[in-house]
């Protein structure tokens, strides 16, 4: 928001100067009242004090918040609670050092609904960033009285996810790597280098065997069609990503992705890993387990496993145990149904659930670094086969008519 000069006076008769950040010169004199303060002169920004960052936030150009910085938001509100500090100080400290302009201006945003009465709450829940599970852990937290302590579970559950992420996004970039410098190697060979060896062939009239004449036929229609494969590629991909945004597109991609030979166990666990702990923090933050089913299942992002899920909460509804509904889904590992079943009957199905997630989270790790040895040496085969191949059919010619002489010269 702009920073409004202003000069005024106190109650006690005090003149004041300084800086207020406001959306209007109106707002600016609105708070300055609540603060007791009459202006005499309040002085909006320049072009040149304008700061460029907060007017790409009000323009929304700027890139929003993440969940790391969400993370590092909850885990110093929760410290700054725990030590006593009030709400409205708390929000103030971390509005002043917060560094990413949308989340400083949505603190801020946060603070100023708070000052007005609100509850943190109601402020989170009028801003965007915090989704349906992070607002109703505030209200429950709001409600025990207990606002640190589930701030805390907040920010270390966001950050289990976020470390998730990270590991899946660091095994997969060497192997994208790999396969783009391929294509792109591919290209080359069959655009430039192919072309050359043909030229070689025509001014020598050998005789083209039917190996050299594919890669040869191939050659050309990456030169006649570049421009058109470019232009059919961007068109499929944007085709696809709007496919899969609509409601049946993104299901049947997800039922896809659930059965991919490589890929479908990490989904599906990863997936159960998340609701299980999603779960696990509900239920230790006090919420009616119906309740915390229906928020587990919005914060899935494959909607056949919410599908599905959405069964068992409808057989809670209708009395029946968590573990009886879950152990009628085929891909729920029974080891898991068994271990959530005993922290059932023994009242402790919050702390199971952890140890449930933490298995799941474990067996992902594992996942991921198995796909990582077993799909780089893929990757790599794959791609020197296809390069190999392009280069023997192109010498080919060349020792056929080589080992032609040498037998003429016997």
């Amino acid at each position: 928001m702009p920073k409004f000069k202003y000069v005024g006076f106190t109650a006690q008769g005090k003149k004041v100067e300084n800086t207020i950040e406001a959306e209007t010169e109106r707002d600016a004199k609105k708070m300055l009242r609540r603060q007791n303060i009459r202006t005499t002169k309040v002085i909006a920004p320049s072009v040149f004090e304008v700061d460029l960052g907060q007017w790409m936030v009000d323009k929304g150009i700027a890139k929003p918040f993440g969940q790391a910085e969400l993370m590092r938001f909850t885990r110093q509100l929760a410290i700054l609670i725990n030590a006593g500090v009030p709400i409205l100080e708390c929000l103030e400290i971390l509005h002043k050092q917060e560094q990413n302009m949308v989340l400083k201006r949505v603190v801020k945003n946060v603070s100023t609904q708070v000052e007005e009465g609100k509850s943190l709450f109601d402020a989170l829940s009028s801003q965007q960033g915090f989704n349906k599970l992070y607002c109703s852990l505030v209200k429950a937290g709001e409600a025990a009285g207990i606002l640190d302590s589930i701030l805390n579970k907040l920010a270390e559950f966001l950050e289990k996810q976020e470390k998730l992420k990270k590991q899946v996004k660091s095994a997969l970039t060497y192997p994208v790597i790999v396969v783009l410098v391929g294509i792109a190697v591919i290209f080359g060979l069959m655009t430039f280098v192919v072309p050359t060896f043909v030229g070689m062939l025509k001014e020598s009239n050998q005789e083209i065997p039917w190996v050299t004449q594919t890669v040869i036929d191939v050659s050309d229609f990456f030169r006649n069609y570049t421009l058109l494969l470019l232009a059919g590629g961007v068109a499929g991909s944007m085709f696809f990503v709007n496919f899969i945004k609509t409601k049946e597109g993104k299901a049947q991609w997800d039922r896809f992705t659930m059965k991919a030979p490589l890929f479908g166990m990490l989904i599906i666990k990863g997936n159960l890993g998340a609701f299980t702990r999603t779960l696990a923090t509900m239920l230790s933050a006090g919420v009616p387990i119906i309740d915390s089913l229906e928020i587990c299942i919005d914060t899935l992002d494959n909607t056949q496993i919410a599908k599905d899920l959405t069964k068992v909460r409808q057989a809670v509804i209708e009395g029946k145990s968590i573990t009886e509904p879950l152990g009628r889904i085929t891909y729920f590992p029974p080891l898991v149904t068994q271990m959530m079943k005993v922290g059932e009957s023994t009242g402790n199905l919050d702390n199971m659930l952890v140890k449930v997630a933490d298995v799941f989270q474990d067996e992902v790790e594992e996942l991921v670094a198995n796909l990582t040895k077993l799909i780089e040496p893929l990757i790599l085969v794959v791609l020197g086969g296809i390069i190999g191949f392009v280069l023997i059919a192109m010498y080919l010619p060349i020792f056929m008519s080589a080992g032609g002489a040498s037998a003429g010269g016997e």
